[in-house]
């Protein structure tokens, strides 16, 4: 607790109870005077004044002990709202400390999640070269392959005709039928 407060506290204290005592003080004084007053003028009144003057001392012992209580009472409030003052500031100190703890950690999270999404986006694109190349040279092969059966089919076609003018109409026949053999036998080779 802040010293000043609490010496401020004590301080008011000190005279609340002070000025509260003074006013039954000098109210029993005046009240004592005029009954002594009474009784130097009537005598014979004596008891019915010293009933009336106990009768307000009690009075006045009543006000000031509902002062005292009413004091006494504001302290303890007082000495309460500073416990509850004390306990709302250890909480905010722990929820400043779980929010600093977040803040840190919601941070070091989100680079996380950003290395693995910049690690994730490298493999992806090593992927994507990977299945580039494979796709080129795959599209290589087949080309190259066609070129070859047309450079084949070409070259047959070539020897065929070159074997017709040639050869007699029978022997034309059997080499016909000798190449339709040996292409029948390369297709299954080459399928």
């Amino acid at each position: 607790m802040n010293p000043l407060i609490s010496a401020a506290s004590v301080i008011a204290a000190g005279l609340a109870v002070g000025l509260a005592s003074i006013g039954p003080g000098v109210g029993q004084g005046t009240a004592a005077g005029q009954a002594v007053e009474g009784i130097a003028r009537q005598p014979e009144a004596e008891g019915k004044i010293r009933d009336n003057l106990l009768s307000l001392s009690d009075l006045l012992d009543n006000r000031k002990q509902r002062i005292l209580n009413t004091i006494r009472n504001s302290e303890e409030l007082r000495e309460g709202a500073i416990e509850q003052l004390e306990k709302a500031r250890a909480r905010l100190r722990k929820v400043e400390i779980e929010a600093d703890e977040f803040r840190v950690n919601g941070y070091s999270e989100i680079e996380r999640e950003k290395l693995n999404l910049i690690d994730s986006t490298y493999k992806t694109l090593e992927q994507l070269e990977n299945y580039k190349n494979e796709t080129i040279n795959f599209e290589q092969q087949k080309a190259s392959n066609q070129v070859r059966q047309r450079v084949f089919q070409q070259a047959l076609q070539g020897a065929l005709g070159t074997l017709n003018s040639c050869l007699n109409n029978e022997l034309h026949l059997r080499t016909i039928s000798a190449n339709i053999g040996i292409l029948a036998a390369m297709k299954k080779i080459t399928d």
